[in-house]
Parts: structure tokens; sequence; C-alpha cells
């Protein structure tokens, strides 16, 4: 009986370290950002696009190797320095509206990690599951521990997601079907 009690205490107490890793990502700290780039014979008349994606929730599992985290897409938000508020206004209804990221049919964005291996000390491969304008594929991101906070990116196709990049002027001007994110996660302590 002592010896089922001790080893119950023991499993109790792994559990509870086991646990003690998962940690919840820290959203007002963290910043993750899309880069979406020009293209096309007259690209010079368009703009590289910088949005603001903030983190809704996630949480990231040290010793599970684990990341889930979730954006909400009304959240998203263009930066693009050096243009016109009212040029920034309606790339962010394009990018919201149907033709793009369709947000009020497809309110969120999923990342869920499904592979983890080690590089160096500090860096990581990851491959996991991206979901996003209603379809899942899993995407390369690397990632390197910084000062106790993770930096890093990842690259895709837009249509890789079913969408189909902006063009105008008959494709003239048009935004390249990769897009980069860059993130900076945090983690509560």
């Amino acid at each position: 009986m002592k010896a089922r009690l001790a080893l119950y205490a023991l499993s109790f107490g792994c559990a509870v370290s086991v646990s003690a890793q998962l940690h919840a990502i820290d959203t007002a700290k963290s910043k993750l950002t899309v880069h979406v780039y020009k293209a096309g014979l007259l690209s010079r008349l368009g703009h590289d696009h910088e949005i603001a994606a903030p983190i809704a929730h996630g949480t990231v599992d040290v010793t599970g190797r684990r990341v889930e985290l979730e954006l909400k897409t009304a959240a998203m938000r263009v930066l693009d320095p050096g243009i016109s508020a009212k040029e920034r206004a309606q790339i962010q209804s394009t990018m919201l509206g149907p033709a793009v990221l369709n947000s009020s049919k497809y309110p969120e964005i999923m990342f869920r990690s499904t592979q983890v291996q080690f590089r160096d000390p500090g860096t990581w491969s990851v491959q996991g599951e991206l979901t996003m304008h209603g379809e899942t594929h899993i995407v390369p991101v690397q990632v390197r521990e910084m000062g106790g906070h993770y930096v890093g990116s990842s690259q895709f196709k837009q249509t890789e997601f079913g969408i189909q990049p902006v063009k105008v002027a008959g494709g003239m001007v048009r935004v390249k079907d990769e897009v980069r994110i860059d993130f900076d996660i945090y983690l509560m302590q």
C-alpha cells in the first residue's frame, strides 16, 4: 500500500512538473507581422504591405515541444508607412474582404505545431498546420530563442490556401504569391 501511495505521489508530481511547462503566450508583448510584396511590370506603382496580426491567444508547451496560436482576421491591420490614410483604408478593406481573407466567413487563423527539430542551441525547425481561409496546410517555421523570447519567420504561398493574389491593371501591378511572416513571441511567466 505504501509503495502504491509513493508511486501515486511520484506520478502526480511528474504530471504537475510536465504541465508546469505549458505557458500562455503574452499577447500584449508578442508581435506577428505579415509581409506581402509587390510584383509585375509596373510594380513601382504598387506598394509592399506590412500587416500587424495580433495574436488573440496561444500556448507553448516547452516540454512537449508544441505551439498553438490563434489570430482573429478582423484584428489584422495594414500598417504600410508612407501611404495616405485613405489608401491604407482601401488596402485594409480589400485584405479583409471576400477577395482575400474573407474575414466574415473565416474569422480565425490557427497554427498548431506538428513537429519540432532542434538544429543548433536555441534554434529549431518547426513544422505545423496552418489553417487559414478554410484550408489547412503544413508550413515550415524557423525559430530562435533570444533572451527569453522566441523570434522567427515562415513563408508560404497564398494560393495554397485558396487566396488569389490581388492584381490591378491587368496584372501589371500585382501582389506576389509568397508572403513572409515574422514573429517575436513572449511567454507569460
